[in-house]
């Protein structure tokens, strides 16, 4: 698969979650099978640039692959002064967020509300693609509701802008994650436009990701919340898309291994405080089919301490 310049070892794509894909989970993903991994969503607001929060998101030392930066704004001129400013920091490619359907988001006109006003998209995406002289994509919706699914417009003011890459997730702006996604939009923004449409939502298995390439005739696929816990999701599909056949999941001991390493890269970006809070939830995901009573997870979210956050989730395995 084919972005601008770049061709992807394959065309499973993470996709950019708040608060998950971090450098540690792109890096994991990417060796567990995936082609391309999305950075977090990064403001277009300048103001937050120095903090924290963001000077961890815009952190890709030593990483591999393409880097790919998600920004969201509803300001041209600061989306176009923000993607500059990731392009000068390393970014390959800019990706536009007009996907998140989060109220904190929404209500700055960012993220998926922006589908209500075409003509501020094609703003946006004209300011930015402008700004760079790299590829610039863009993630949204199939539209801000149900009765107003209007994807198919969005994509075609996104190719004659210089676009060089949609991805679609199969819900509206309104249906949030709730119920079932929707992929006949995704095969009709596919029958208009030329350039590569990515399909996103509810792609949990092997199967399905064949099923919703065969459907939608999508030129690859995008997974978030099946990787969560289960970054090898990757290998399992692209073994199944070029093979036909199910490959084994993983033993219980390289699931500790990996896990293990995601925790230990946690606690070496985030520090010795935050580094395991941190590492809570995803310890969460990986063991929710050990842990159903979360009995371990309840004990484990107490600890403060490194050392025996390690220690305990070693013991855990022993004793499965």
């Amino acid at each position: 698969m084919q972005i601008g310049p770049y061709t992807l070892d394959n065309n499973l794509i993470v996709a950019p979650m708040a608060g998950v894909t971090d450098r540690p989970f792109r890096q994991l993903c990417r060796r567990l099978g995936a082609g391309l991994a999305v950075s977090e969503m990064l403001s277009s607001n300048p103001d937050v640039w120095k903090t924290d929060k963001s000077m961890n998101r815009m952190n890709h030392l030593g990483e591999t692959g393409i880097r790919s930066v998600q920004i969201a704004g509803a300001d041209p001129d600061l989306m176009a002064e923000a993607a500059a400013f990731n392009e000068k920091n390393g970014a390959q490619i800019i990706d536009i967020n007009m996907g998140c359907p989060a109220k904190k988001v929404n209500k700055k006109l960012a993220g998926s509300a922006l589908m209500q006003h075409p003509q501020l998209v094609e703003d946006i995406i004209k300011a930015v693609v402008k700004a760079v002289k790299v590829p610039v994509t863009l993630k949204t919706r199939t539209g801000w509701d149900t009765d107003n699914r209007n994807g198919v417009e969005i994509a075609r003011i996104a190719q004659r802008n210089g676009i060089q890459c949609l991805a679609i997730h199969g819900r509206t702006k309104a249906c949030m994650y709730k119920g079932q996604a929707e992929y006949n939009t995704i095969k009709e923004i596919k029958e208009n436009v030329q350039i590569p449409v990515i399909a996103n939502g509810d792609i949990t298995s092997p199967e399905q990701a064949e099923q919703v390439l065969a459907y939608t005739n999508a030129d690859g696929l995008m997974i978030g919340r099946a990787a969560q816990g289960r970054p090898w999701i990757f290998r399992e599909i692209d073994h199944y898309l070029r093979t036909g056949h199910i490959l084994a999941p993983p033993e219980k001991e390289e699931v500790r291994s990996i896990l293990l390493e995601h925790v230990s890269n946690l606690h070496q970006l985030y520090g010795d405080v935050l580094g395991p809070r941190i590492a809570r939830k995803h310890v969460g995901w990986y063991l929710a089919d050990q842990d159903k009573d979360r009995s371990f997870r309840k004990r484990f979210n107490a600890i403060e301490d490194c050392q025996q956050q390690f220690d305990d989730l070693n013991a855990f395995f022993e004793n499965i």
